[in-house]
């Protein structure tokens, strides 16, 4: 098993910028691939970005390409997400997630951290 716990979110006015972070525990080395989501009230939950546990590859939904950058730190067991020139359309519950070695799905989810971009 693996815990992910997201931290950082709050309120930012518009073209302003947050980093959250999402600690991983338990089962760490069996990760394979870290990603972000984000689910907006009344919406479906939305792909943000992922990162390769090992190799660090990233990949971004158009939405955020350019504006969000995904980083990790291994020796931390951490995963963070930058987000700079934020938009009110970035208002979101943020959620990190896990898929682990084996598995081609995310399996693992934390509790989401809230991000409120004002105009």
């Amino acid at each position: 098993q693996v815990q992910l716990v997201e931290s950082g979110g709050g309120l930012v006015q518009a073209g302003g910028s947050l980093r959250l972070s999402c600690a991983a525990s338990g089962r760490t080395f069996n990760i394979n691939i870290m990603g972000w989501f984000r689910q907006a009230p009344g919406k479906e939950r939305e792909f943000v970005g992922r990162i390769g546990w090992s190799n660090a590859v990233t990949v971004y939904a158009n939405s955020v390409k350019g504006r969000f950058t995904i980083s990790r730190d291994n020796a931390k067991n951490t995963v963070y997400l930058q987000m700079t020139t934020l938009k009110p359309e970035d208002t979101a519950a943020y959620y990190c997630a896990a898929v682990p070695r084996g598995s081609g799905t995310f399996e693992y989810w934390g509790q989401g951290t809230q991000v409120t971009v004002s105009s």
